[in-house]
This record gives C-alpha cells, structure tokens and sequence, in this order.
C-alpha cells in the first residue's frame, strides 16, 4: 500500500473511531440519539477535513472540495440525515453494543452515500464554474487560428486531407492569412511529409521516431503562431469546418472548447464499430475516478484552445500516447481554466491506428501516473500565468 492510500486510510480511521466513539460514549451518558449523534458527526466531519487538508490530498485537484466550504457543508449535511436516519430506524437501546453496532452501521451506510453525494455535488459546482468563460480578450495575431494535424504513416490520404481543409476551412475565412496548416508527421517510414509539403501545408514537422499522438501535437503546439491552437485528425473525421465552431467560441472567451461524440446533439454519420463504441464508453467511466467533471468524451479528437493555454498545458504535459488528452483535462481542472464541450458531426473512419483494449490498458496505467504525479505535486500550479509572464 502506498504512502497516500496509508494516509487516506489514517484519516477515515480516526474519523471512524471518533465519529462511533463519541456517538456510543454520549449515548451511554444519557444523551438522546439524535443529540448524540449530532455531535459527534460535527466532531468527525472538522477532524476529517483537517486531517484530509493537512495530510492527505495536499497538492491535490480533488482537495477542492474540502476548501469549497459549500460543497464540503452540502455532502457532510447529506450524509449526516442517512445516518440519523439508520441509527434511528435501528433502536440502538441502552447497552453499548447495541450502541455501537447500530452506530457503525450508520457510519457504513452514510459513507456510501457520502461518495456518491461528493460526486454529484462536486460535479454541478465544478462545472458551473468550467461554463463561464473569461472576459480577456484574446492578443490579435497573425494568422488567427493554427490547425494541427498529427499524422502517422499517412501518405495516400494526407493530400486529400490539406485539399479538403482548404476548400472546407480555409475558403471560409475572411482573409487567406487567417490560418495556417501545421502537419506533424510521427516518425512515418512513407512519404508523408513529402507529400503534405508538396500539397500546400504551411508548416511539415517531422519526429524522427514515432513516439506517439501526444508528442506529434505537443511538437505542432511548440511552433504554432496564431491567436487560437487547434488540432483534428487526419481521418477528418470531423468536417473541417467545424473547427470555426470551437474557434469562435475560445475567441468568446472559453480557454478550451472540445468536442464530444457523447453529445446529445452529436451526428454520428458513420457509426463507430461496436466493439470501439463499448471501449470508449469505458474509457469515460475509468476517467472518471481522475477528473473532477463528469466529461462526456476526453479522447474526441477535435479540440481549441487559446494560444498560450495550449502552450501551457502541452509544455505541463508529460504523455506521448493515447492519454495525453486526459492530462490536458486534468491540467485544465487544477488551473481553474473555463471548459465547454460541444457537439460535433463525426464521420468514423473504418481505418483507425487506434485499438480498444491495448489502447484502453495504456490508459488506465497512465491514468494511475497522472494521479501519482498530482499527489506529488509534480505538475506546475499555474502554468497560465508563467506562459503569459514570459510572453511580455
């Protein structure tokens, strides 16, 4: 057992034994139930957060909500009126081992609710804040938006893709300089970055060895010049002009604007397979137990940003593959950033280098990384900041 799960352990022990002792010892003094009950619940509940603030979840996103009083207030409310309720129902009696097991069994049923109760509670005030995007504008550069491309052994389509952007995207802006192409080629043995420079990208980096999608963005994000950072897949999987959606509203204020093919208004034109549809499905329910917002859908591959929080939260970054996405939502939650997911028109493609169970492993080992850095407090607490700082 690690040193965090030891402490997490400590801390919900000692509230135990003080929340059941105290209520058992009052009791036993002559107190009634609920007065009992009452009182010791308030002494738990002040040595839970203390200790839990102190030693447990320091450096921690999910700390928040023992320093949002609201929140904290709301669950221990919640879980206070299941265990009255069981202790009541139960007719603890006069001897003490009536007392305490009746009294335990309280504690156990109120601690099951409390975890489904710091979900939801937590969830609708940390969203709510999430929706509101920031007032600043955004710095006026030139080309206003930097659409990133990763690629990997895509040589027969890669043209068709820079074609289509252009007629789809491009052709709508206002001036030709509004956009520029950055193709990020991750470390093909073909001719993929022959052919995007032929075909008209602005930009074509390549990684000399394939290290993974994370990588090939974080590269496309490191030389990226306009005013909004947005990255799609080569599949275009997502019609191109979608990308002005998410552009418009990060220009409106949002710093992260992502698709979600779990919309309710999401237009699947062609439907994923199954077996990927059930993958997916599972990979939101295991981020979960990381994230503090109850995303729809962390891997859609769709996404915008404000120039400098994208610089923020890929140089934060430490994921090359698969899971980099959920590092940038982990990121945004600890740094306070406004998020708004959005739905999108997805075209599946039947040829994806993505594979649901070896993919969907590496996720939930990455996840566990993610977490383990939080708690050491490894990632930055204000990337935002020092990425503007030294922009001046």
């Amino acid at each position: 057992m690690n040193i965090w799960l030891r402490r997490f352990a400590f801390v919900g022990l000692a509230a135990t034994v003080i929340d059941v002792g105290v209520a058992v010892l009052l009791m036993q003094m002559g107190l009634p139930t609920v007065i009992a009950d009452v009182l010791a619940l308030a002494l738990a509940a002040v040595a839970a957060r203390t200790l839990h603030e102190k030693i447990t979840l320091i450096n921690d996103p999910h700390a928040r909500w023992i320093r949002n009083i609201k929140v904290f207030v709301s669950v221990v409310v919640i879980a206070a009126v299941i265990d009255l309720i069981i202790l009541i129902s139960l007719d603890p009696g006069e001897s003490w081992k009536a007392c305490f097991t009746a009294k335990l069994t309280a504690v156990l049923g109120a601690a099951v609710v409390r975890g489904i109760s710091y979900r939801f509670v937590l969830f609708r005030e940390f969203r709510n804040q999430q929706m509101k995007p920031s007032a600043e504008n955004l710095t006026n550069k030139t080309p206003r938006i930097s659409l990133i491309i990763p690629t990997f052994e895509e040589a027969d389509r890669i043209a068709e893709t820079l074609s289509t952007i252009n007629s789809e995207l491009r052709a709508s802006l206002q001036k030709s300089g509004d956009m520029e192409v950055i193709v990020v080629d991750d470390g093909s043995e073909d001719a993929t970055s022959e052919i995007a420079r032929q075909a008209g990208a602005d930009l074509v980096i390549r990684l000399e060895e394939n290290k993974g999608k994370g990588a090939a963005v974080r590269a496309g994000v490191q030389e990226a010049n306009g005013s909004v950072v947005a990255f799609t897949d080569a599949d275009l999987a997502y019609n191109p002009r979608q990308v002005l959606k998410l552009v418009t509203l990060v220009e409106s204020g949002y710093d992260m604007v992502v698709g979600s093919r779990q919309h309710i208004e999401t237009k699947n034109l062609v439907r994923a397979g199954r077996f990927r549809e059930i993958g997916g499905r599972l990979i939101n329910i295991a981020t979960s137990g990381l994230l503090l917002g109850h995303y729809r859908d962390t891997q859609c591959g769709l996404k915008a940003f404000k120039s400098q929080v994208a610089k923020s939260l890929f140089a934060a970054g430490t994921l090359d593959g698969f899971s980099f996405d959920v590092e940038l939502f982990h990121l945004a939650e600890r740094w306070n950033l406004s998020l708004m997911e959005v739905p999108v028109e997805v075209e599946n493609s039947q040829r994806s280098s993505v594979s649901a169970l070896r993919d969907g492993v590496f996720l939930l080992l990455d996840l566990i990384r993610i977490r383990q850095r939080a708690r050491r407090g490894a990632y930055p607490e204000s990337g935002i900041e020092q990425i503007s700082n030294s922009s001046h």
